[in-house]
């Protein structure tokens, strides 16, 4: 009999009580894996933290914790997880959120796709689902471009899988520049950006293998719809889209690449910008958003926002 994967899956959560129970028995369910469940748990005011405890008690291979530190954020609190945890004894690391529900093969599929693919990072399209029944698959395995991680995470981080190799660079890097965290937003497009900055191979399956929970309380949902695309539109003009693009990259050391260096040089470099679009995004309609984008800060000029941030 074969020899299964050993597999960590770091979790974040907070005030995750009415789902978080689903996602672990999700989880539990994963087929041809051997897997551990590694819980940081957000200061919650609600049963988290007893629904969590229960569960440590009854498997084994779940483990919470320390518990009562305040992170604020999920990004926050994966990047506590990816700091924390020790990853020597797997050959994979996964993220989860709390409030998803996973096919019994998401890790396997995961895996097996890696391998195939001599990649070190994968991350997948998801079908989206509502409390009122809608669904939507929400597609991120456009082919990637020379610079797209610069400027997008490919696909939610729920779906990542790395190699342990990847993830113990991506762990080493935390670990040496925690005291800079406040620079990150988002965890998932961090390790992405990361990843493919330092040559690693990603690939994004068109398989989804996971229903993606859109509800309230979602930091960062499936970004579908009309009104999901004038926020996005918003935090580019307003500059905060592009003060969070300049501060992972100063994170990450990136200022050489060719559009951070188009990025310090105001009109002129969103003129150059909007000439490479194609290399900035995958989608072919958010390339064309991104050229019309960069046309249009050529016209206006930088946002004092923007400007603070190198």
């Amino acid at each position: 009999m074969a020899k299964k994967n050993r597999i960590a899956i770091l979790l974040a959560a907070y005030n995750g009580e009415s789902y978080i129970s689903e996602q672990l028995k999700s989880i539990l369910e994963q087929k041809e894996v051997d897997l551990t469940v590694f819980i940081s748990l957000d200061k919650s005011s609600d049963r988290s933290y007893e629904i969590i405890t229960a569960f440590a008690l009854k498997y084994p291979n779940i483990e919470l914790l320390e518990y009562g530190e305040k992170f604020g954020s999920a990004g926050s609190n994966f990047f506590h997880l990816i700091k924390s945890v020790n990853v020597e004894e797997f050959e994979y690391v996964a993220f989860a959120d709390q409030d998803d529900i996973w096919n019994a093969s998401k890790l396997i599929d995961a895996v097996s796709m890696l391998n195939k693919t001599s990649a070190d990072g994968y991350s997948s399209n998801v079908l989206a689902f509502w409390e009122d029944g809608r669904e939507k698959l929400v597609h991120k395995s456009s082919p990637q471009s020379e610079f797209d991680y610069l400027f997008e995470s490919p696909g939610p981080g729920c779906t990542f899988v790395f190699t342990a190799n990847l993830f113990r660079l991506i762990q080493d890097n935390i670990r040496v520049n925690y005291s800079k965290i406040h620079l990150l937003w988002l965890h998932d497009w961090f390790c992405y950006s990361f990843a493919r900055f330092n040559g690693y191979k990603w690939v994004i399956d068109p398989r989804s293998s996971m229903k993606y929970r859109q509800h309230n309380q979602n930091e960062v949902g499936a970004n579908a719809g009309i009104s999901s695309f004038i926020n996005r539109a918003k935090a580019m003009f307003d500059g905060s889209g592009l003060a969070y693009v300049k501060s992972q990259s100063q994170f990450i050391e990136q200022e050489n690449t060719k559009p951070m260096k188009y990025l310090r040089q105001g009109r002129l470099g969103y003129l150059k910008l909007s000439f490479i679009s194609h290399k900035l995004r995958r989608k072919t309609s958010h390339k064309l958003f991104c050229a019309l984008f960069f046309l249009a800060m050529f016209i206006k000029g930088p946002n004092k926002e923007e400007g603070n941030v190198f």
